[in-house]
């Protein structure tokens, strides 16, 4: 087995060309059909952009203060004091000093937001935004509003108007629902409704936000069981131009949008993301990303601004890491990956209707 220095070796050679055309073509065919391998190669570019960016930064601060060590402050601002009416001649004389240094600084910040993500954070509202449902915006009947609490009882409870919405999918059939960390983030109360209008209290049990992923469990003794899930969380990478298709609640009812993916990786280059061309709205985020066959490939997340079908999906293989990442002794019960799909066979129309039944919308509410 190769170890890991061999094999960042062999990922540097690939990346500094010094393969043979014949090596390359098959280390290319390793990362297509290894997604470890292919992690490792984005990691790797995004280490070594890193390290540039670290160089380039000390080098323009280093050249900032020399230019700094040139400019006599002191004697500049004596004679702006004592003599105002050669405001213009001490501008030709320093202007280009003045002017280097000025174009350092904002190169040596511009550097430090990008290499700390500030600048591709997805919360930049002119060319990334989330698909959080604003509710308060749209008028809903009352009766969409009750519940029965208790299935065995005629007793009901009115629920306020929820503030924000998304979509959410089975993880498991005993309760355990897959979101996006933003669509709950800073909730006090987070409900789930079916395809029926049935809503179900849950509370968080988990979130990964640099994932943008949430757990939420079905907390409420209305809650039975879901059936056996129909679909399985695929761990491979989907390849590119695959025929792909979410579910989800961008409206009070659910909405099916079909598109194909268009990228392996997200907003930026995100290595976490698809980029899928496919239609999303508001109230989408949170919602299954599936392949032909019905197998889970990625949790819609986000879409690009002014770019028509340009939308955003973590991996599956992201939520699978962050479900192994939960501490199962604190939960009330297991969560158990569910490994079988019954939907391959099945035309889209028949995929659609068995698993609506395991989709649901997320409703956000805030005291």
């Amino acid at each position: 087995m190769m170890s890991e220095l061999d094999l960042i070796k062999r990922i540097e050679s690939y990346l500094l060309q010094e393969m043979s055309e014949q090596e390359k073509l098959q280390f290319e065919e390793e990362r297509k059909n290894n997604a470890a391998l292919d992690q490792k190669v984005v990691e790797h570019i995004e280490f070594l952009k890193s390290i540039k960016t670290y160089g380039e930064t000390r080098s323009l601060k280093s050249a900032m203060n020399t230019i700094h060590e040139e400019i006599d402050v002191a004697a500049l601002k004596e004679e702006v004091v004592e003599r105002k009416t050669k405001l213009v001649e001490l501008w030709s004389r320093y202007k280009r000093n003045l002017a280097i240094a000025a174009t350092v600084a904002i190169i040596t910040t511009l550097g430090t937001l990008f290499s700390t993500g500030q600048l591709t954070n997805h919360d930049d509202n002119t060319s990334y935004s989330a698909l959080k449902r604003d509710m308060e915006t749209i008028r809903k009947s009352h009766n969409a509003l009750v519940r029965n609490i208790n299935s065995k009882s005629t007793a009901t409870k009115t629920v306020a108007p929820s503030q924000f919405g998304g979509t959410g999918f089975a993880l498991t059939s005993t309760g355990y629902i897959i979101t996006n960390y933003h669509v709950v983030q800073g909730a006090d109360s987070v409900y789930i409704q079916n395809n029926k209008g049935e809503s179900f209290k849950t509370q968080t049990v988990y979130v990964d936000p640099s994932y943008d992923i949430a757990v939420l469990y079905i907390n409420d003794p209305a809650f039975e069981h879901l059936g056996n899930l129909p679909y399985t969380f695929k761990k491979s990478l989907a390849d590119l131009g695959e025929d792909v298709f979410t579910i989800g609640y961008p409206r009070d009812e659910v909405v099916l949008g079909k598109g194909y993916l268009s990228a392996r990786t997200g907003f930026g280059g995100d290595s976490i993301q698809y980029q899928v061309s496919i239609p999303v709205n508001p109230g989408n985020s949170g919602g299954p990303l599936f392949d032909a066959k019905g197998n889970v490939i990625g949790v819609i997340s986000g879409k690009q601004n002014q770019t028509d079908g340009a939308a955003f999906a973590i991996k599956s293989d992201y939520i699978l890491k962050a479900v192994e990442s939960i501490d199962q002794d604190s939960m009330k019960n297991k969560i158990f990956i569910n490994k079988k799909n019954t939907l391959a066979s099945l035309s889209k129309t028949q995929q659609i209707k068995k698993m609506q039944d395991y989709i649901f919308m997320v409703k956000v509410y805030n005291n």
